[in-house]
């Protein structure tokens, strides 16, 4: 598994980091920039000259200073935004558009407050002309492997955070995507909640095969979860670093091994951070 034996040869140039990985590549990102233009302020380069190469069944994390383009990369590699210059492509084949193949896990979750958690479990397959009989199988397969086989009939104001997380992640596993991206899942979670959606996640990850895009802003969680670690700058971003995590799983964010890691890679984003911290009071401070 490429979670087991990842293979670094890094050559770090212009923004760019190539790896040989043991497994096919799934989804290839090449001199990616996305660029935004407004009306009144001119243009703002959000992503510059970004390649990556994402291996199948790997988990990948996405960590940088706010503003540094990590969900603008992520829309982009999902096929919900077009890049301004370079391609992304899934098995080879350019992605032009968001498509079952590519799944995405926001922040706010998505899931339809009128519907039962079996009936947003089965929604997407409803969508793709599944019959009911064989979506209610495989709706029921997936609350399964999310341990909510008790709550199918449950409407979504009734569960806890981290059960709706489940939900969502059922709902997106169901309709088995080449790549899930989720884009800081666990943010509003408590921290108990949290550790608990950490295990479950890498239990499902190991359980299903399934190849994870995670943009976080816990460099903890990153290290906790991730096969790697993609550092992005400060605006424009760029890939900075790569950070290959070898720690035996199961992790635990207060083993010390992986504090160090976190250690690592925050000492590079403090130095990011303070880029944004400069320009956003330079601009203040000459208003």
């Amino acid at each position: 598994m490429i979670r087991d034996m990842l293979v670094e040869t890094a050559s770090r140039h212009a923004g760019t980091v190539k790896f040989e990985l043991p497994h096919p590549c799934k989804l290839r990102v090449e001199k990616v920039s996305r660029v935004f233009h407004a009306p009144n302020n001119g243009s703002v380069k959000a992503l510059e000259d970004i390649s990556l190469e994402i291996g199948q069944a790997e988990f990948l994390c996405i960590v940088g200073p706010s503003g540094c383009g990590k969900s603008t990369l992520l829309n982009l590699m999902a096929g919900l935004d077009q890049p301004t210059s370079g391609e992304i492509r899934l098995d080879g084949q350019q992605v032009g558009g968001p498509g079952a193949d590519l799944s995405v896990i926001f922040q706010e979750l998505g899931l339809f407050p009128w519907l039962t958690v079996i009936q947003n479990v089965e929604f997407g397959l409803k969508m793709r002309g599944v019959g009911r009989t064989k979506r209610r199988e495989q709706a029921r397969e997936y609350l399964r492997l999310v341990h909510l086989s008790g709550f199918e009939d449950s409407y979504i104001h009734q569960l806890s955070g981290g059960m709706k997380q489940r939900v969502a992640l059922a709902r997106s596993l169901v309709l088995q995507p080449d790549v899930l991206f989720m884009d800081e899942p666990f943010a509003a979670l408590d921290a108990q909640t949290r550790d608990l959606m950490h295990e479950e996640l890498e239990r499902i990850w190991k359980q299903t095969g399934q190849t994870i895009v995670f943009v976080t802003h816990n460099v903890r969680e990153a290290i906790r979860l991730g096969d790697r670690v993609v550092l992005l700058t400060f605006r424009p971003g760029r890939v900075k670093s790569v950070f290959p995590v070898d720690l035996p799983r199961p992790r635990h964010l207060e083993d010390p091994e992986l504090a160090l890691r976190a250690g690592e890679v925050l000492a590079q984003l403090k130095e990011e951070i303070n880029k944004a911290f400069e320009e956003e009071y330079g601009h203040a401070a000459q208003s």
